[in-house]
C-alpha cells in the first residue's frame, strides 16, 4: 500500500508541477497523500468561488484521481482565525465548509470524479499549521487540503470473513 501511495503522490506532483510551492504542495502523512492548496490559488479573500487558475489545478488533479479506483478523497477547508461575518457566511467554519463543498462539486460535476468516493468538510480556524499572529502565518492557514486515502474495504473483507 505504501508503494501505491508513493506512486500516486509522484503522479500528482508531476501533474501539478506548473504550480509554485507557495500555491500548493504534495506530501505523504500517516499513509495518506495530501495535496495542500493555498487560498491564493483557489479563491479570493472571503469568497467560496473557485477562480480560473484554481479550476485548472483541480482539473489536472482530477485527471490523476479519475485514473484510480482504490482511493477515497476528503476535501478539508481551513481558514485563519480572523472572524468573518457576511451575508453569505456566518463564520469561518461556514466559509471553510462552503469552499470544500464547491471543490467537491467541481471535481464531481465538471471533472467526472466518482461522488461515492469523495467527502467535503470544513475545519474552520481550528487546525492551523502556523501561528495566526502574522500575515504569513494566517495566509498559510487559509488552505484547502485534499486528502487521498487508500480504500481499505478489501482488507476489511479479508479480516472479517
Amino acid at each position: 500500500q505504501k508503494d501505491v501511495m508513493t506512486k500516486l503522490k509522484n503522479s500528482i506532483a508531476d501533474a501539478l508541477m506548473n504550480y509554485k510551492n507557495d500555491e500548493l504542495y504534495v506530501y505523504i502523512k500517516d499513509g495518506n497523500v495530501y495535496v495542500s492548496l493555498e487560498e491564493k490559488l483557489l479563491f479570493t479573500s472571503g469568497s467560496d468561488v473557485v477562480d480560473k487558475k484554481g479550476k485548472e489545478a483541480l482539473k489536472a488533479l482530477a485527471l490523476v484521481l479519475n485514473s484510480t479506483s482504490d482511493i477515497n478523497v476528503m476535501i478539508e477547508g481551513h481558514t485563519d482565525n480572523v472572524p468573518i461575518k457576511t451575508n453569505l457566511f456566518k463564520d469561518n467554519w461556514d466559509l471553510s465548509t462552503s469552499r470544500a463543498s464547491n471543490i467537491l462539486r467541481l471535481l464531481t460535476n465538471e471533472y467526472g470524479f466518482d461522488p461515492t468516493r469523495i467527502t467535503a468538510s470544513g475545519r474552520g480556524e481550528f487546525h492551523p499549521i502556523k501561528p495566526n499572529d502574522t500575515l504569513t502565518g494566517r495566509a498559510a492557514n487559509r488552505r484547502t487540503e485534499i486528502i487521498l486515502s487508500p480504500n481499505l474495504s478489501e482488507i476489511y473483507q479479508l479480516l472479517y470473513q
